[in-house]
């Protein structure tokens, strides 16, 4: 039995020796690299915050203390010390464990957490929670891996520093954000500045100063001179500014330091930040060698890190979006990209490559990326700001204010539109259609293929005025690609296929599977089956509908059927029905196919189609049930 089976709890990790630790940080980071070449998942983040993990779980006691880990992906070992080993192995798979922290699977999991910067508000919450109802537990946020580019992080900060509870903040530092002040003299103003001699000296000092004559200046002027010596070498200055004693920086692959260090800190009373410095990857040379690879992988080879392909064939829509948009940028020196903090994510590291100055990357920090694309456009640019669904939730307002509102030309190049596998419920793409489509001047459209996504990314550009392309993950369909991308014309739909029985109007990843499952439906589902003859439209654009073509069709079939990877209430399906109520159209029958009115839960994207209903065989089913239903 390996030493890290033994732990069940973090009340064995407390119980082991301080020499074993190692062992245990060792096998933690096995486990966490076989189970990731197994399903793929944010192995890097996770291997640089082992150690600290450990120090957490050795110093304080959850679930009384509460520990909120940021992002989440950095939690793999936080799950592995606290019972669920034996699930570990289902790692972002159908039914299994959750790749983020979820407080359904364990009561040491205190927050959901899986989109960025959030862990110090929250925090700050659990501590004011935790004063009014008296009690004495500890709080720690757990924040880095670029979190700290995330404006909600510093209105957290500056909410907790002028409160002055006692939270403890760790910067989980993996040179993504502060990581210059590495050396000894970092390692001995670290050393003394976390002594709890020191700290309790400073606090007693102060009592006393205060009270007598000449104690206001003498402690003014030492502040002083403490803040300009440790803010030349050290970040503490800028904590310190929000009101909260720094420490650091600390090395976070030193156990014995990081232990001795929290120990220390767990006695303060007051709002207090620890600076840990790690390595992304530790542990794993192909990981620490190219941390942004491994930020989040698919399957690899453990003894090579060579990431295991798929069976290959179309390229991404990703990559589509990428090299489309380098075409047209050579053409129209108007054309600026912006991404935030997920370059190679979004497909823009060539387009960063051939216009560096037009290319912008704004860090987590959706809101800002809004507007400073608004601004770019009041400038006489047409900025493209590349951004996943479920990340543009972020900025929403600034959308609607700073964008729609004033009718300027931003493109939003949405990836990851519908469900995106193994991330879960704080990744899909959901809700997008729904939350943009009312916002004024704004055209939605999203393209059947990858050659669709190049034409509608040409007709967003050439608009001059918001317009917003929506398109799901992975590859496209192999089809050829036009040389050049062309505008569309706004707002209309494409028929593909004629049938008598019923309309189907289909939008973007769902066209070819409406195809898929007219053909089946053509033969009959089984024997002795009635066929059904469909007549399927690539719909093309949510706002504005192609309206004359859709009347047509209500009046000639009146059945209809919308498809969508979007949620229903709001969305494409919604707007059809809006349609036919403005324009007085009565006795038409309506089946909306979309995502229910709750999480959909993580699992690869077939998996989920098929789940939902809606891959060709689910699709073909509810409309065989539909029509043939009295």
């Amino acid at each position: 039995m390996s030493l890290l089976e033994t732990i069940q709890s973090p009340a064995d990790l407390k119980r082991l020796p301080a020499a074993r630790l190692a062992t245990v940080a060792a096998e933690l980071r096995s486990m966490i690299i076989e189970t990731c070449a197994k399903n793929g998942g944010h192995l890097a983040p996770s291997l640089g915050v082992v150690d600290l993990t450990i120090a957490l779980h050795r110093v304080f006691t959850t679930p009384a203390d509460k520990i909120v880990w940021d992002v989440g992906h950095q939690a793999y070992a936080h799950k592995l010390l606290t019972g669920r080993q034996a699930t570990f192995p289902t790692l972002r798979t159908l039914n299994g464990m959750s790749g983020f922290p979820k407080r359904h699977e364990s009561q040491h999991d205190a927050f959901d957490v899986g989109h960025s910067s959030t862990s110090i508000s929250v925090a700050t919450g659990f501590a004011v929670a935790r004063d009014l109802d008296g009690r004495k537990n500890k709080v720690v946020a757990v924040i880095g891996d670029g979190s700290m580019t995330g404006g909600i992080a510093y209105e957290a900060i500056n909410h907790a520093g002028d409160l002055n509870k006692d939270l403890i903040v760790i910067l989980n530092d993996n040179e993504m954000s502060i990581a210059e002040n590495v050396g000894a003299l970092s390692t001995f103003l670290s050393r003394t500045s976390s002594s709890e001699f020191l700290h309790r000296f400073k606090k007693n000092a102060e009592s006393f100063l205060k009270r007598t004559d000449m104690g206001g200046h003498v402690l003014q002027l030492a502040h002083k001179v403490e803040e300009s010596f440790k803010g030349l070498f050290t970040p503490g200055m800028l904590f310190q500014a929000f009101g909260f004693e720094y420490i650091g920086p600390i090395n976070g692959h030193d156990l014995p330091a990081l232990i001795e260090t929290l120990e220390s800190v767990k006695k303060f009373d007051n709002a207090v930040l620890v600076h840990v410095l790690t390595k992304k990857g530790k542990g794993y040379k192909p990981a620490e060698g190219n941390p942004s690879l491994f930020h989040g992988v698919g399957p690899f080879e453990i003894a090579t890190g060579k990431v295991l392909k798929g069976k290959g064939g179309a390229a991404s829509y990703t990559a589509v979006f990428g090299t489309a948009l380098c075409k047209l940028a050579a053409e129209d020196e108007r054309i600026t990209a912006i991404t935030a903090a997920m370059p190679d994510g979004t497909g823009l590291t060539g387009f960063s490559k051939e216009f560096p100055d037009r290319f912008f990357d704004v860090g987590i920090a959706e809101q800002h990326g809004v507007t400073f694309a608004a601004g770019l456009a009041s400038g006489g640019y047409r900025p493209v700001f590349a951004v996943y669904s479920s990340f543009l939730q972020r900025a929403y307002d600034q959308v609607c204010h700073d964008v729609c509102l004033q009718n300027l030309p931003v493109t939003f190049a949405i990836d990851r539109g519908g469900v995106v596998g193994s991330d879960g419920p704080t990744h899909h793409g959901a809700f997008d259609i729904s939350y943009l489509r009312h916002l004024p001047n704004i055209t939605v459209m999203a393209p059947k293929d990858e050659n669709e996504l190049q034409h509608m990314l040409a007709t967003a550009i050439n608009l001059g005025t918001p317009a917003a392309v929506r398109y799901p993950r992975g590859n496209g369909y192999g089809v050829a690609l036009d040389q050049t991308p062309v505008p569309l014309k706004v707002g209309t739909g494409e028929t593909l296929r004629s049938g008598s029985s019923a309309a189907v109007l289909a939008l973007g990843s769902l066209v070819y599977p409406a195809l898929e499952a007219a053909t089946l439906l053509d033969v009959g589902q089984d024997s002795g089956a009635v066929a059904i003859s469909l007549t399927v439209v690539n719909a093309r654009f949510v706002k504005p509908l192609d309206e004359e073509l859709i009347l047509e069709l209500a009046r000639s079939h009146g059945r209809l059927i919308t498809l969508e990877e979007n949620v229903l209430q709001g969305g494409f399906g919604t707007a059809v029905l809006e349609l036919l109520e403005q324009r007085g159209v009565t006795g038409v029958r309506l089946l909306r196919l979309g995502y229910p009115d709750s999480s959909i839960p993580q699992g690869e994207q077939h998996e989920l189609r098929a789940m939902l209903g809606l891959d060709p065989v689910g699709i073909a089913a509810s409309i065989h049930t539909f029509l043939t239903s009295p």
